[in-house]
């Protein structure tokens, strides 16, 4: 059975990497750095990216259940770098007020309704976690100094990433096929894929490479949680992960588009 973090510690991890987020920003040499992992986007460019993501979801929280995104519009930051960090910090303050204000049950229009992650407010704070906590090492690896990423976030980060990013019902155009990810903390995911879709289960510890009985996978990622949510998010190469199997299955996955 899959643990998912509870709805406060969701709110103090989002407030500890936006945090992290700014700290990184503040130290840099200038903000018209570049950031590696984000070849097109200078640091500026990644405030207000995330400053306006934080903005957008705590509108889309307050608007409450919906079939279809309605727009909320969200202010360009300011570029001096004072002005831009404060305008950082009140768009993480604006999507903490408004998932305090209504809790982890609201339903909310969410751009992975066909996922195994629920519509809910819950979901999207889970998701917002990840969010800062991708772009703090973004930050962070712009200035030659990123911080591996480690705990509850980063072991709730694969199994959120797979629920939320790649399982739902778009068909699989490739053979079916099963791949594994195991975090050297503990926990390991199998996530198959077929015409009918994506599903991910995590699996019992310890993990022994072939499911629950199930055919073996085609390949298998190994590496710390950390390192595995960097690679899902094409942070870094897979192949600085232990790889079993055919290399070439995450290749496809990382090239898949569902929504296309």
């Amino acid at each position: 059975m899959t643990e998912i973090l509870e709805f406060p510690v969701l709110l103090r991890l989002i407030d500890e990497r936006s945090v992290a987020f700014r700290a990184a920003v503040a130290s840099a040499p200038s903000l018209d750095a570049q950031v590696p992992t984000c070849p097109e986007w200078t640091l500026r460019d990644l405030v207000q990216h995330l400053g306006g993501v934080q903005r957008r979801w705590a509108g889309t929280v307050a608007v409450g259940p919906a079939d279809a995104r309605r727009d909320v519009t969200v202010p360009e930051g300011p570029q001096e770098r004072a002005a831009l960090l404060a305008w950082s910090a009140e768009s993480t303050e604006q999507l903490l007020g408004a998932l305090r204000e209504f809790g982890p049950d609201r339903g909310c229009w969410t751009w992975w309704g066909g996922s195994q992650s629920p519509q809910t407010s819950g979901a999207v704070a889970r998701h917002q976690v990840q969010e800062a906590m991708v772009h703090a090492y973004d930050a962070q690896i712009a200035l030659g100094a990123p911080q591996p990423l480690l705990g509850e976030a980063a072991l709730d980060g694969v199994d959120e990433f797979l629920s939320t990013c790649c399982a739902g019902t778009d068909p699989w155009p490739h053979e079916p096929v099963a791949v594994e990810y195991h975090a050297t903390e503990g926990r390991s995911w199998r996530l198959a894929l077929s015409a009918d879709g994506a599903r991910v289960t995590e699996l019992p510890a310890p993990a022994t490479g072939t499911g629950t009985g199930e055919e073996a996978a085609g390949a298998t990622l190994r590496g710390t949680a950390g390192e595995l949510v960097l690679a899902l998010y094409a942070r870094i190469p897979v192949n600085s992960l232990k790889v079993d199997g055919d290399p070439r299955l995450f290749d496809l996955l990382l090239a898949w588009d569902p929504s296309a």
